[in-house]
């Protein structure tokens, strides 16, 4: 199970640094959008895309476990 107010603040956080990475969280994790939707709506590639998922999972991944 995941504390919502837990990633709420990871999330804010992750904002705060990097807004794109947040912003492919809330469109994979909220909106339920496809990894090549979630780059088109970002205007990245789907090979950006995929490195920032990767990335600001793992980050996240960190921030909860703290």
């Amino acid at each position: 199970p995941v504390d919502l107010l837990a990633l709420d603040d990871a999330l804010a956080h992750l904002a705060a640094l990097d807004p794109n990475k947040a912003r492919l969280v809330e469109l994979r994790y909220f909106a339920g959008l496809s990894m090549s939707e979630a780059a088109e709506a970002l205007g990245v590639s789907l090979a950006t895309a995929g490195r920032e998922w990767a990335i600001a999972r793992m980050w996240l991944r960190r921030e909860l476990e703290r």
